[in-house]
């Protein structure tokens, strides 16, 4: 995909999400990688629902920015995923209302943060890492996804929002907005005692959608 276009996919998806609320105001942000393997990111302070294709932060291959309004104070989150994981082509990241009330429940699973409700969130996500509290903008966090040692394409910051690596820009896009629906129907069964998928069953999705799960 040529740069043009991407920069204007990158916005068309960034207010869709924030026309359907699934993150408000300056919030949350996002990033691609473009033809020459620079980078493209959502400004510092900007809204998904008014980001500029024409002023989006800009970074060459080596990371230096050559382009563009000042970048979110969340790219050592994003240099993280990209530097830890070769097949990650966008990282986003929304503060979602659902995912993050999942992420104040005591009883979370850290390792495997969504019940196993739908095949699509293992499918789309894998195992999801429930990450501690940061602060926002905390290089802590990239730290934090290092240590994963790119074994996660996707982390819940608790307190925060989820982040979503994926192929491309689309694909991540897709798979945030899995993990907060699949939130949300954790949130709305609680305390019904659902029936949840076996553990046969999410072995045979792993194995025949070829997941990453460990």
């Amino acid at each position: 995909m040529k740069e043009t276009a991407l920069r204007e996919q990158m916005c068309l998806l960034a207010k869709s999400m924030f026309d359907r609320g699934l993150t408000g105001g300056s919030t949350g942000n996002i990033s691609a990688r473009t033809p020459d393997g620079g980078l493209l990111v959502s400004p510092t302070g900007t809204s998904f629902g008014r980001l500029d294709p024409g002023r989006l932060s800009r970074f060459d291959v080596s990371g230096t920015q050559i382009d563009g309004d000042p970048p979110t104070k969340e790219m050592p989150l994003h240099s993280a995923f990209y530097d830890t994981r070769s097949t990650a082509g966008a990282v986003v990241h929304l503060h979602s209302c659902h995912s993050v009330a999942w992420s104040l429940m005591p009883d979370v699973d850290e390792d495997n943060f969504l019940p196993p409700l739908t095949p699509y969130a293992i499918m789309k996500l894998g195992k999801v890492k429930l990450l501690p509290f940061f602060r926002p903008g905390d290089p802590a966090m990239g730290e934090a996804v290092r240590g994963l040692a790119g074994k996660r394409s996707a982390v819940m910051l608790a307190n925060h929002g989820p982040v979503v690596a994926g192929k491309d820009i689309e694909a991540a896009c897709n798979a945030i907005e899995e993990l907060e629906d699949t939130a949300r129907l954790a949130i709305l069964m609680r305390g019904y005692n659902p029936r949840m998928l076996s553990e046969t069953q999410v072995k045979d999705l792993v194995t025949r959608f070829n997941v990453e799960w460990d």
